[in-house]
C-alpha cells in the first residue's frame, strides 16, 4: 500500500530528498562534463553514459526507498490521497501541489 503524505510530514523529509539529490546532481554534472570534453567517436562515451545511467537508477532507488515517487529527473512527488505535493531541484521546501490528473504542468503553489 503507497504511503499518504500529510503537508508536514512531506516538508519534514525535504531536507533529505534534497541533500541525496544534491549530491546525485553534483556527480552527474561532473559525469557529464567529462563526457563534454570527449569527441563524439571517443570509446569512453558508452561507459560514462552507463555510469550516467546508474547514478539516476540509484537516486531513483533511494527517493523510492524514502517513499516518495519519482516522476522524473530530480522531480518526486508526495502521494496526499488526493494529489501530489510536488518538489523539484533545486527547491528548498515542498510549496506546490498537484492532481493525479494534472501532473507537474498543472501544479500551484499551496497557500
Amino acid at each position: 500500500m503507497a504511503r499518504e503524505w500529510t503537508l508536514e510530514a512531506a516538508r519534514a523529509l525535504v531536507g533529505d530528498v534534497y541533500q541525496r539529490t544534491e549530491s546525485a546532481v553534483e556527480e552527474c554534472q561532473a559525469l557529464l562534463a567529462e563526457r563534454a570534453l570527449l569527441p563524439p567517436e571517443s570509446a569512453e562515451l558508452p561507459a560514462l553514459d552507463a555510469r550516467v545511467a546508474a547514478l539516476m537508477e540509484r537516486w531513483t532507488r533511494e527517493m523510492e526507498a524514502l517513499g516518495v515517487e519519482v516522476k522524473g529527473p530530480w522531480l518526486v512527488d508526495f502521494d496526499t490521497g488526493g494529489g501530489y505535493y510536488c518538489w523539484k531541484w533545486p527547491e528548498k521546501s515542498v510549496d506546490f501541489f498537484h492532481g493525479y490528473e494534472e501532473g507537474f504542468a498543472g501544479r500551484v503553489r499551496i497557500q
